[in-house]
């Protein structure tokens, strides 16, 4: 009778194990991305109450609905590529996705036509301008698909046969499938508030008519409001950060493992956040955080640390560029510790930790190549790699 109990254990536990047996060896071998997953969550904890402090900013004023966010409201969440996960404070609030929809629509479309049609339609250069600016580059395309003329040039391409209707549904899937079948709704009263302020987006689209930017026989009012429609959008920042993830991870969600996007347009998709991604701050943030990362003026932001992590992050209160204050400061301040800027691993660079490395290996090879050196009677190599060792 024992042995058929410890048989059948050993059935039941193959059967719960079975769906996510990558996932348990993983763990068993100690082999996550992040292997010391609960020390780099307490320098996350760190880094976050650092920026909960931060009081600066506004509520988005230009959509009515907006002002009414809590500004004390701050959430995060983190998933890695394989399946890590960590949440925050406010992290489980819905928050209106507004232009962080607008890489993942721009994925969609690149999925469905390919780089070489949709950039007959819009560019890919930083404007230099404000997202919201009615003009177009030298071949009278949107600049980018990151700003707002751009994004509503994409949203004509996307199933461009189906009605709109049909087109919000398809959306919304594929947003689901990003963010592993997890949270994604829809706000209809930030949908109405914000057609009903849109003057600068119906003026854009008129201009974008006038110079015959979209696909023929696109109706522009029926258009105008599928772009509000995707700004109006809703995710909580565990799932937005599993969306982050999934681009994070080459278009595969860690979460089911379903290849939701192609390698290329996750390249595309992050080039062009990296470049594109933080209004007029873009540059800046390029500079000081190395990250592709989109924003949007309800206070989220989404990072994606490539072949790392996804992280979304929520906060109203913006700075004057259109970017969460909190969520800036908690960018900046996370590559201050980590080395995720994207030169960070170059030879010789500053130090900072690295969390996909274990740190008992770190001090082993350190402690090897200070051997080796002294043996050798390498005085440089030996000064390099004390000037690199814990204090």
């Amino acid at each position: 009778s024992l042995f058929l109990l410890l048989t059948y254990n050993f059935c039941l536990y193959f059967r719960c194990i079975a769906e996510n047996i990558v996932l348990i060896a993983k763990a068993f071998k100690n082999q996550f991305i992040i292997p010391e997953f609960v020390q780099f969550t307490q320098r996350i904890d760190e880094i976050f109450w650092r920026a909960k402090a931060n009081t600066h900013g506004q509520l988005a004023s230009y959509i009515p609905q907006l002002t009414r966010f809590n500004p004390e409201s701050w959430g995060l969440a983190i998933c890695t590529v394989d399946g890590q996960r960590y949440a925050l404070g406010d992290a489980h609030e819905p928050v209106c996705l507004q232009s962080v929809s607008k890489p993942l629509t721009y994925a969609m479309v690149l999925d469905e036509l390919g780089p070489a049609v949709v950039h007959q339609y819009v560019g890919q250069e930083p404007s230099g301008k404000a997202f919201n600016t009615i003009g177009l580059d030298p071949m009278n395309r949107p600049h980018n698909p990151m700003v707002n003329a751009g994004a509503v040039v994409i949203c004509s391409l996307l199933k461009q046969g189906m009605n709109m209707a049909d087109k919000f549904d398809y959306n919304q899937q594929r947003l689901k499938l990003l963010a592993g079948n997890e949270f994604v709704s829809f706000n209809n009263s930030i949908f109405l508030s914000e057609r009903q302020t849109a003057d600068r987006n119906f003026a854009i689209g008129y201009y974008l008519k006038e110079k015959q930017c979209f696909p023929k026989g696109t109706n522009l009012h029926e258009l105008l409001d599928f772009y509000f429609q995707l700004c109006s959008v809703e995710m909580t920042c565990d799932s937005g950060a599993v969306v982050a993830a999934t681009l994070a991870n080459g278009g595969i969600c860690p979460i089911t493992g379903v290849k939701v996007l192609e390698p290329y347009c996750i390249r595309d998709t992050l080039s062009l956040m990296l470049s594109c991604g933080m209004y007029d701050y873009s540059g800046q943030f390029a500079f000081k955080v190395g990250l592709p990362g989109k924003s949007g003026v309800s206070g989220g932001i989404m990072l994606v640390v490539p072949n790392v992590m996804g992280i979304f992050m929520w906060s109203p209160p913006l700075d004057h560029y259109g970017n969460s204050c909190r969520g800036i400061q908690f960018c900046e301040d996370l590559v201050k510790t980590f080395n995720f800027h994207n030169y960070d691993n170059l030879r010789h660079t500053l130090k900072k930790m690295d969390p996909r490395i274990l740190q008992i290996d770190t001090q082993t090879n350190l402690v090897v190549s200070l051997l080796f050196a002294a043996y050798n009677g390498d005085v440089t190599a030996i000064r390099r790699y004390t000037r690199f060792s814990d204090p």
